[in-house]
């Protein structure tokens, strides 16, 4: 291997050198970090509009469409209400693991090189592990919003972060599961 090409065999591009600091920023981190921001910022705004402009108070509920209604929920447990933690120290416990798998996942978007997907969807769940851990320390537990129906049949109701860590999980699963074994594959 010379000094103009990478470990890959592929030529080395101007400036690229990935042994810096910061040569990762360069990379896809820095587009997750983006992701992550404008999903926490996405959904801080949405949650602090809905409050403090719309006046919504839990228990408020309007249909947005036949099919989506929006009301106002304060979760204390975790997905579907589960384990609810009413009291302070609970909803403490339970902020400050969202935020430390955030931290988790913001140091290994950082250390490892991540595909594009990948980069975009550690991004995405620690954009709403962040915006839904905030609301804990806050409000007392997660705001969630947003009810879909159809025939009779009520999903959960979720928040835009909700909506980002599904999609970060889904991308991290579609990449393990599909991508990296048609990578293994094509390999002789």
């Amino acid at each position: 291997m010379t000094g103009s090409e990478t470990e890959e065999g592929g030529p080395r591009s101007a400036g690229s050198d990935s042994t810096g600091p910061g040569a990762n920023m360069r990379g896809t981190s820095g587009l997750g970090l983006v992701v992550a921001v404008v999903v926490l910022v996405m959904d801080q705004t949405h949650k602090l509009w809905s409050i403090f402009i719309l006046g919504m108070t839990p228990g408020d509920r309007f249909a947005l469409l036949p099919f989506l209604d929006v009301v106002y929920v304060i979760n204390s447990g975790i997905s579907y209400g589960l384990f609810a933690m009413n009291s302070v120290s609970g909803q403490l416990l339970l902020s400050m693991f969202a935020l430390l798998v955030a931290g988790g996942l913001t140091l290994w978007l950082f250390k490892v090189r991540h595909s594009r997907l990948v980069a975009v969807a550690i991004g995405l769940v620690i954009g709403g592990a962040a915006g839904n851990g905030i609301d804990r320390l806050h409000l007392g537990g997660v705001a969630d919003f947003f009810s879909l129906h159809a025939f009779g049949y009520y999903w959960y109701v979720f928040n835009i972060a909700d909506v980002a860590i599904v999609a970060g999980v889904i991308g991290l699963l579609y990449d393990s599961l599909i991508v990296s074994r048609n990578g293994a594959a094509n390999q002789p």
